[in-house]
C-alpha cells in the first residue's frame, strides 16, 4: 500500500555489510551496521555460532598469538605460540585434552612462520622491528630455523654441523677400484634425513685396481645422526691440494647405519659407480638463520626475510629442506627497503611477495640462483600472513589463492583480480591500521564456502560465498566477541579454531 505518495519497497534479500564511505550510497538490501550476523541459506540471517573452548584441561594456554593447523602422520593437531611479553613458547596442542610442550621457547619470538614437511614441522621465530618508523617483521637475530618431528621431542635446529677429523684409509683386501690418486670425505645423515656438508676428509690417497679400500677414524656426530656415509672424488691426475675443490661423489653401499662404529672395510666400487653428487652440500648452511616465512615449492623448502638479508629468499634442495645452498640456493629481490613477506606455489609458479609487489619465478631445473624473475604486481602484496589457506591442508587452491592486500581481500590467479572481493566494504578495510596487518590471517573454509579473516583490531571479518566469488556476490560480516581474536586455523576440514589472550 502506497504510504504519503510513496510505493513500498520489498526487502527480500540481505547482501551483508556495505561500507563505501556514505551510507546514504548503500544498495536495497545492504546494511550500514551490523556486526555478529550469519548469513542463512541464500537470501536470510541468523545469528553467529557461539564459542566452546577447546581445551579441556585444568590449566589452557593463555596469551595465544599464533596458531597453525599442523598435520601429523596420524592427526590434525594445532601449534600455539604463547608469548608473554618476553619470551616465546611453542606447544603442540594434539587434541583437547593433550598438549606437548613447550617443544621450542626463545626469548623475543613474538611470531613463528611453519610449514609441514613429510609429517615434520619446521618452525621460524620471527618478531616485528620498528624501523624508520615502519614495523618489518624478520627473523631473530642469532636464531635458527628448527625443525620438529611431532612426537612431543623438543624441536632441534635444522640442518647439522659437518663432520670433523681426519677420515684414515687403507687399502683392504683383494676388491676392485680405479687405480689412481681419490680424496674421501664423510657426510652425515641425521633423522630428519639432512645430510650434512661432506667434511673430515682424507689425505690424498693412491687406489690400487686390484685392491678394495678400507676406512678408519670415521668421525661420529650428534645424537640425532643416524648413518654416516663415505664419498669420493674420481681419479685427480693434478693435484693441486684443495680438498674441496673437486667433485665428491656418494660411493654405493659405503654407509655405516649407525652412529656408533668408527671402521668399514673392503669397500670396492669404479669411478663409472659414483653416480651421486655429494657436491652440492658443501655450501649448505650448517645452521639456516630464522625467517619470517615458509613455504613449499617443488619439494623445496623456501623460507624468506631473515634478520640481515629482508629481500632474499633461500630455497633448497629438491626433497631435502635442510639442505640450502649459501651460493646457489638464494633467491634475490630488488632491494626497495620494504622485507618479503610471504611465498607460495601457484599452478607450478613461485610467487614471492613483499606489502606492495608481487614478484614470481619459476623452476627452470637448474639452480635456484638462475631462475629467472618476473614482475607481477609494483603495488600489491600481502602481510606475512596474508595468504589464505585453504580447510585444514594449509595449502592455496589449485586454480587461486584468496589473500589480503593494502586494497583488500582479493582473488590472485597469477594477477590480483580488481575489484577485490571486498569492494562494497573498501571504506572499512581501508580504515584499517595498516602498520599492524601482521595481525591479518585468512582461511579459507571452501567447504562450508566461508572465507574468515583476523582484523588489526582483533575482530573477525566473515565472508559468505555461497552465492558467488565474486565483489558483488560475496557477503561480508564483522564478528565481535568478548576478547580479542588474534589468530585462527581450520582443523578437521572446516573447524574454526579462535586463539586469543585468553586461550584457543
Amino acid at each position: 500500500m502506497a504510504y504519503r505518495g510513496h510505493s513500498p519497497v520489498s526487502i527480500d534479500t540481505f547482501k551483508g555489510l556495505f561500507n563505501q564511505g556514505d551510507p546514504e550510497e548503500a544498495p536495497l538490501g545492504y546494511l550500514t551496521e551490523g556486526e555478529n550476523l550469519r548469513f542463512v541459506g541464500a537470501k536470510s540471517l541468523g545469528v553467529r555460532p557461539g564459542v566452546d573452548q577447546h581445551q579441556d584441561v585444568l590449566v589452557p594456554l593463555g596469551n595465544v598469538v599464533r596458531i597453525y593447523n599442523y598435520i601429523t602422520q596420524d592427526a590434525n593437531t594445532i601449534l600455539a605460540l604463547v608469548y608473554d611479553g618476553a619470551d616465546g613458547d611453542i606447544y603442540h596442542v594434539v587434541d583437547s585434552t593433550t598438549v606437548f610442550g613447550p617443544i621450542l621457547s626463545i626469548t623475543g619470538m613474538e611470531d613463528f612462520a611453519f610449514t609441514a614437511f613429510a609429517g615434520r614441522a619446521y618452525l621460524s621465530p620471527f618478531a616485528t622491528f620498528n624501523t624508520g618508523g615502519i614495523n618489518i617483521e624478520k627473523g631473530l637475530e642469532n636464531e635458527f630455523l628448527y625443525v620438529y618431528d611431532g612426537t612431543g621431542t623438543p624441536a632441534v635446529k635444522a640442518a647439522g654441523a659437518a663432520p670433523t677429523g681426519t677420515l684414515l684409509v687403507a687399502n683392504g683386501a683383494a676388491g676392485n677400484t680405479d687405480a689412481g690418486d681419490h680424496l674421501f670425505a664423510v657426510v652425515f645423515e641425521t633423522d630428519t634425513g639432512y645430510l650434512s656438508a661432506p667434511a673430515a676428509f682424507s689425505a690424498l690417497f693412491t687406489t690400487a685396481a686390484n685392491l678394495s679400500v678400507s676406512f678408519t677414524a670415521i668421525p661420529t656426530g650428534a645424537a640425532n645422526v643416524t648413518a654416516r656415509h663415505i664419498v669420493a672424488t674420481k681419479v685427480i691426475t693434478d693435484y693441486t691440494g684443495n680438498t674441496t675443490g673437486y667433485t665428491y661423489y656418494f660411493i654405493p653401499g659405503a654407509t655405516v647405519n649407525d652412529n656408533v662404529t668408527t671402521t668399514l672395510a673392503n669397500v670396492s666400487f669404479f669411478d663409472a659407480d659414483l653416480l651421486e653428487d655429494a657436491s652440492h652440500l658443501l655450501d649448505n648452511f650448517a645452521e639456516i638463520p630464522a625467517g619470517a616465512s615458509l613455504s613449499l615449492y617443488h619439494s623445496r623448502l623456501v623460507l624468506t626475510t631473515t634478520f640481515e638479508e629482508i629481500s632474499v629468499a633461500y630455497v633448497s634442495f629438491p626433497g631435502e629442506p635442510e639442505a640450502i645452498s649459501q651460493v646457489d640456493g638464494l633467491l634475490v629481490l630488488p632491494p626497495d627497503g620494504k622485507p618479503i613477506t610471504q611465498s607460495f606455489e601457484l599452478r607450478d609458479v613461485l610467487y614471492i611477495t613483499k606489502i606492495s609487489r608481487t614478484v614470481s619465478f619459476v623452476d627452470n631445473d637448474d639452480i635456484p640462483s638462475t631462475w629467472p624473475l618476473s614482475i607481477v604486481d609494483q603495488a600489491l602484496g600481502v602481510p606475512v600472513h596474508g595468504v589464505g589457506t585453504v580447510n585444514d591442508t594449509g595449502a592455496s587452491n589449485v586454480d587461486f589463492v584468496v589473500c589480503a592486500t593494502r586494497r583488500g581481500i582479493c582473488i590472485f590467479n597469477g594477477k590480483y583480480l580488481l575489484p577485490e572481493l571486498s569492494w562494497v566494504i573498501s571504506q572499512t578495510w581501508l580504515d584499517l591500521d595498516t602498520d599492524n596487518f601482521r595481525y591479518i590471517q585468512i582461511v579459507n573454509d571452501v567447504v562450508n564456502q566461508n572465507i574468515y579473516c583476523t582484523l588489526p583490531d582483533r575482530l573477525l571479518l566473515y565472508g559468505d560465498y555461497s552465492n558467488g566469488m565474486d565483489p558483488m556476490q560475496i557477503r561480508w560480516m564483522v564478528w565481535r566477541f568478548d576478547f580479542s581474536v588474534n589468530t585462527i586455523a581450520l582443523v578437521n576440514t572446516n573447524q574454526l579454531i579462535i586463539a586469543a589472550e585468553q586461550g584457543l
